[in-house]
This record gives structure tokens, sequence and C-alpha cells, in this order.
């Protein structure tokens, strides 16, 4: 595998984990992602609330929880209670939980939270990057990469790390205007 591809490969995997970790933080509107993964004990086992039913937004605060079994209906609203910490109510095998408007604080704080998982994001990719530049330099110096090969790849793996920052970057406004709302 060449380098470039190496590194469009270990952007896309931080890409994938810093989307993961930022779909899990509320806004103001609720997602599915912010109930989807809670485990609930189910026949002795932990399963994810999206393996036990659908789930579906009601604008504006609302996340229902359809589940396919009315025995596990008791177990899924427990979970979302205890996670979210708020009530879920329970009505036959539907389970509604409301959401409160997030306080000026509580969105600062998320602010903070998504701007240091950019970040973190951020230092992932040019560790990568370092990691793979000290690779092509020895290259070079073994007599198996040219410098202007190097300084191709380098001006390739340059435009990578440009895109990959911009997508973050829009991602993180997004999020930012959702908390905002």
């Amino acid at each position: 595998m060449d380098f470039s591809e190496q590194l469009k490969q270990k952007l896309a995997e931080i890409m994938k984990f810093f989307r993961d970790e930022i779909s899990s933080i509320r806004g103001s509107r609720p997602s599915p992602a912010l109930v989807e993964d809670i485990q609930v004990e189910y026949f002795g086992q932990r399963l994810p609330i999206k393996q036990l039913g659908s789930i579906s937004v009601i604008p504006p605060r609302e996340v229902q929880v359809s589940v396919w079994d009315g025995s596990a209906a008791d177990a899924v609203a427990k979970a979302i209670s205890d996670k979210l910490n708020l009530q879920a109510a329970r009505e036959g095998n539907i389970i509604h939980a409301n959401l409160p408007q997030l306080t000026q604080e509580r969105r600062e704080e998320l602010l903070k939270v998504i701007r240091s998982k950019a970040e973190e994001a951020r230092i992932k990719s040019r560790t990568i990057r370092d990691e793979i530049k000290k690779e092509i330099g020895a290259k070079e110096k073994s007599g198996d990469m040219t410098e202007d090969d190097k300084f191709e790849l380098q001006e390739t793996m340059q435009k990578q790390m440009e895109e990959f920052n911009a997508t973050i970057d829009d991602m993180l406004k997004k999020k930012e205007i959702e908390i905002n709302e």
C-alpha cells in the first residue's frame, strides 16, 4: 500500500470515530443516536436498544422507541431514564422520552466537549502524517525513493490533511449550530 492510500485510510478511520463521538452528544434536537447504543438487560444478555426496537424522533424534543417485544419495554424505559437522567414513559410497546431544553451553561459545556473532540481528531491525524513522513524520509535515505517523489508525496498528503481538517471544521460548525438552536 502506498503512503498516500495509507494516510487516506487512517484519516477515514479517525473521521468515522469523530463522527460517532459527536453524534452521541445531544444538541437541542434529539437524534436516534442519542439512545440507540444504550445497553438493556434482556433475557440475560446486554443488547443495544437499536436491536430491541425501532427508534424515531418526534419534533421538537421527543425520542420514541417502539420495542418489538413488549416484555422488554420496561427494561428499555428504565435504561433510557438511567442513562439520560430523564423520565421515560411507557405506553404499551412504545417508550416516550421528552428531552428538556438545554440551559446556556450546558450548551457551553457541550461546545467545549465537541471542540476538544475535534482537536483530538486533528492531533491524531497530524501524528499519523508525521509517522508516514518519517517512513518516506527513511525510504529516500535508503535510495528507494527519489527526492522528487518524496516532495510529490508530501504535497499529496498535505492536500489530504487540508481536506480532512476542512471536513472536521464543517462537522464541528454543524454540531455547534445544532447545540445552539
